[in-house]
């Protein structure tokens, strides 16, 4: 076995891992210990990243080969690399040509490497003339860079994790870290244990695991941070909490920042915010009062139509007492993806320039241009991401570029994306998984690499560089990111200027690196004193790191210089404006999104692993149980989720933490999870069917955190419910999922046998698919189904009534002692799918119930053991396992968790569930034996 020092393609945390192959197969992953970002800790996503690598899966998930449909919806066929990329050059030549260098889009990823970004980059400013190219950054950390920039003069975290250890108050603001950052969320549990007088505020509409740990919690109403925040400055400049030495020496504007805060009382802020007043003087004392501060902060500041007010008013906080510059202070924005850093840093935006330069800005400009060898870079600002796909929607853009994104699943107002992917002339598809949705969009598909393949460089959220390495050779036709879109525009650029030196005579990502390296020269993210031999020696090192220095600075701005031209840091006066979409009579409800813990994003890599849906199986739409009995609702009962975009359907569950009126969804279900059709027939297109293209007039960040929405009971009487293990899972899920559209709602996932990670060698692997209509659905549809299901042969027990086109079926295995469940499906009447369900998971014996398995309703013949939620996705634990233990142990709340994790391991490996097992320790504590 070798192992190889890569880093993890998750969140922005920037994990370094250890991959384990042998000869050409990945085979295993573990925390690189030597990695300052996680000294050796994963996640329960990144735990399982080698299982995401594993051959057999990639022959189902991967794309592997260039492919071209001929047209729209037809099957992709098979077409060389040459070919591919030829075609692509001269009908990209041609629409530049026609229509000018602004009709052609590019949208990529902050799952790129940097070397990647850099090249897009160049590419579509240096050689098309065209700032049209966007990332999917843009829907994380635009209003993150918009406030750092307008407060601290450069798109620059000042703070590193290490501060963490150092804080005396840590202040989250619409970030769940515990779920969307877990290993920097580990540092934190284990701070507040080295310092029980660390206090913690959270503010959050939903009381997260993150919120669990809080000495303060304030659930404030969606869209208020900015009352909030300026609430809580007002209780400073009346308590005379604030450092006026500092603001001083150091900053402009706080005049204009107290003439606006003036009216935001705590009073005033407590009712626009749904707070009380005293918690609001509370933060304010504690933020200002025990530090240093340390304040993350993540989407439910950013994705706001007032993102960048928001970014600025917390960080404003911290210039007013001082909080920045120093050990354990400062606003540390947690970035969503591990790269979208290093593509700020190239300025792979469409506002952006390489090395943190302004597109506005003609010296800016001109700078790059002598960089890269071309008379100019447009001056004009590109089409960010919504608005790039709303011009190819009204027919201004003509071809799109889309590399590692799935914008058919993450955009917002999914009704306009699938109306621009339908009428731009020519789509180009630049992916490493064949089943996005974005994929069936595609005129031209091409393969490739992905993790464990690639070579290059990420930076995460503390501004630390980190190289990905390869661990194993590119399979099949797959190539890099970087080389693909060379060799895209060395044709392109023989079809616009034809005799001229190419721009892009690349070899490695490594000369791609140096020149991107010395793009930074004199720049606030200067790396020019970091060589790609460091890196390999010396391993990750943080910016900035400049010409004859030899290590790079883990804070910024501790001399109280700021990068503004005068060095003065700047106090924003922008004001809290409402939701842009205020919920009223029609749609009454607040819709929020968010992340689950063991799902990434689109699920294009986590979506293939059942065991990553132990914690959260199945779609849904999560309501407060009072708004649920007020509308008769009942967990499990079908509902339509209607925007002013679209409407979706969905299974509604219980939830706790949400406030009256507000209701949750996790942004991962797309159509390829969650879909079926509207009333005209139309596929449905997930969550994101109903958010709102509505944008931070600043940032250009949209409001993809609130929607407002009405929930109302779906009257489907036709269900059905289809669950298998099969040997083939992920084909079959693929094939199943491909069937939902025909009804009017339907979901497809994927799950797996209960084993432990460390056993994953003999996990079994499912599908289940569950389905409603208005109408009984054509009988050779569910034919299709049960063969899908492998439910054909003569182990298949069957019932059928045709008159009421209900039918059940179901395989059954016969082993040595007991008879198990392996396939049902039960059509038009789903009710006993309830207990059916747990008996197959579960493989739980059946002998003693012969036909009785067929009988109708919720009510089983015998009353089954049944497994509660899985905690622990590492070793497979569940609630009614840690609730039983628990009820035997001794001692205060930390000594229960020590003999609880000794006892079922729960909590030992990747820790995700730690907030989990804190929170049922709480829950439970009334049931403890005495000490």
């Amino acid at each position: 076995m070798s192992e190889t020092r890569s880093t993890c393609p998750y969140c922005g945390v920037g994990c370094g891992v250890l991959i384990q192959t042998e000869g050409a197969r990945i085979t295993g992953v573990r925390g690189d210990p030597q990695h300052p970002a996680n000294f050796g800790r994963l996640c329960s996503k990144g735990s399982t990243l080698h299982l995401t690598a594993a051959q057999d899966l990639a022959r189902q998930t991967r794309l592997l080969h260039p492919q071209h449909r001929k047209q729209r919806g037809a099957a992709p066929e098979y077409v060389t690399w040459d070919s591919a990329l030829d075609m692509a050059a001269q009908r990209f030549a041609d629409i530049i040509v026609r229509d000018g260098a602004d009709a052609v889009g590019f949208y990529v990823s902050g799952q790129l490497l940097t070397e990647d970004y850099y090249v897009f980059n160049k590419l579509a400013k240096g050689l098309v003339g065209t700032n049209n190219v966007d990332t999917n950054s843009r829907l994380c950390m635009s209003s993150a860079v918009a406030g750092y920039k307008l407060t601290l003069g450069a798109d620059a975290p000042p703070a590193c994790y290490e501060d963490v250890n150092h804080a005396g108050c840590l202040f989250f603001a619409g970030s769940n870290a515990a779920w969307a950052h877990p290993v920097l969320f580990r540092r934190v549990e284990e701070a507040h244990a080295a310092n029980p007088d660390m206090k913690i505020i959270v503010a959050d509409p939903r009381f997260t695991e993150t919120a669990a740990m809080a000495d303060l919690f304030l659930p404030l109403q969606p869209g208020t941070d900015v009352m909030l925040f300026h609430g809580m400055l007002h209780a400073m400049l009346w308590e005379g909490w604030i450092d006026a030495a500092y603001i001083d020496r150091h900053t402009h504007g706080f005049p204009e920042l107290k003439a606006v805060v003036r009216e935001a009382t705590p009073e005033r802020a407590a009712q626009i915010c749904g707070l009380r007043k005293e918690d609001i003087r509370q933060a304010a004392q504690w933020f200002s009062q025990c530090g240093p501060t340390l304040s993350f902060y993540c989407q439910g500041l950013n994705q706001s139509v007032n993102g960048t007010a928001k970014n600025a008013a917390l960080i404003s906080l911290h210039l007013a007492t001082g909080q920045i510059g120093k050990p354990g202070a400062g606003p540390f924005s947690l970035t969503g993806q591990p790269n979208a850093m290093g593509g700020r840093e190239v300025g792979g935006m469409a506002n952006l320039l390489s090395g943190h330069r302004d597109l506005g800005d003609p010296a800016h400009r001109a700078e790059v241009a002598a960089l890269w060898g071309v008379e100019s870079v447009p001056a004009q600002p590109g089409k960010t991401a919504v608005e790039m796909f709303q011009a190819a929607a009204e027919g201004e853009v003509k071809a799109l570029w889309i590399a590692c994104t799935n914008p058919a699943q993450s955009l917002p107002d999914q009704a306009m994306v699938r109306r621009a992917l339908e009428r731009a002339e020519f789509v180009v598809v630049q992916e490493a998984f064949a089943t996005t949705a974005t994929c069936a969009f595609a005129d031209l598909l091409l393969p490739a690499t992905t993790w464990g393949e690639k070579s290059g460089t990420v930076t995460n959220s503390e501004r630390r560089i980190s190289r990905v390495r390869p661990a194993v050779p590119p399979p099949e036709e797959t190539r890099h990111d970087w080389q693909i879109a060379v060799q895209f525009a060395t044709r392109l650029e023989a079809l616009l200027r034809p005799g001229c030196p190419s721009l892009f005579a690349y070899r490695s990502a490594h000369e791609i690196w140096n020149e991107h390296r010395e793009s930074t020269r004199g720049r606030d993210l200067d790396i020019t004193g970091l060589s790609w031999e460091m890196l390999e020696e010396r391993g990750p090192q943080q910016w900035p790191l400049k010409d004859g220095e030899s290590v790079g600075r883990a804070r910024l701005y501790e001399d109280g210089r700021f990068a503004t031209p005068d060095g003065r840091a700047r106090f924003s006066d922008l004001t809290w404006q409402p939701l842009a979409e205020p919920c009223d009579a029609r749609y009454p409800f607040s819709l929020t999104t968010g992340r689950l813990r063991d799902q990434w994003h689109g699920m294009s890599r986590t979506g293939q692993l059942g065991r990553l849906f132990g914690h959260a199986a199945e779609p849904c739409l999560q309501m407060n149980p009072q708004d649920m009995e007020r509308r008769a609702l009942n967990e499990g009962d079908l509902v339509h989720i209607t925007s002013a975009r679209g409407s979706i359907i969905a299974p509604v569950q219980v939830d706790l933490s949400l406030e009256l009126s507000q209701v949750f969804m996790a942004m991962h279900w797309g159509s390829e999870y969650l879909s079926g059709r509207s009333s005209t027939g139309e596929p449905l297109a997930g969550v994101n069917a109903l958010t709102s293209p509505a944008f931070c007039p600043k940032s250009r960040q949209p409001e993809l955190k609130h929607a407002a929405v009405k929930v109302l009971k779906a009257e489907l009487p036709w269900t059905l419910l289809g669950v298998a293990w099969l040997p083939a899972a992920h084909a079959a899920r693929e094939a199943l999922a491909a069937l939902m559209t025909h009804f009017d709602f339907a979901s497809c996932v994927p799950f797996s046998s209960k084993t432990s990670l460390e056993d994953t060698a003999h996990a079994r692997h499912g599908v289940l698919l569950r389905a409603a209509c208005y109408e009984v659905p054509d009988a050779a549809l569910l034919q299709r189904i049960e063969t899908l299901l492998g439910l054909e042969g003569s182990d298949v027990l069957r019932y059928a009534d045709k008159r009421r086109h209900v039918s059940r079926a179901l395989r059954l295995a016969r082993r040595t002692q007991d008879t198990t469940v392996e396939a049902l499906l039960l059509a038009g009447d789903a009710r006993a799918g309830s207990w059916l369900t747990t008996l197959l998971k579960d493989s739980l014996p059946t002998q003693d119930h012969g036909r009785l398995l067929l009988m109708p309703g919720k009510q089983p013949p015998a009353t089954p053991v049944t497994r509660d939620r899985q905690i622990c996705t590492c070793f497979n634990v569940d609630e009614t396992a840690i609730t039983a233990t628990l009820l035997n142990l001794r001692g205060d709340d930390s000594a229960r968790l020590q003999q609880l994790q000794a006892q079922l391991r729960c909590g030992t490996n990747c820790g995700s569930c730690v907030p989990a097992l804190r929170e049922l320790i709480n829950k439970n504590s009334n049931q403890a034996l005495p000490i």
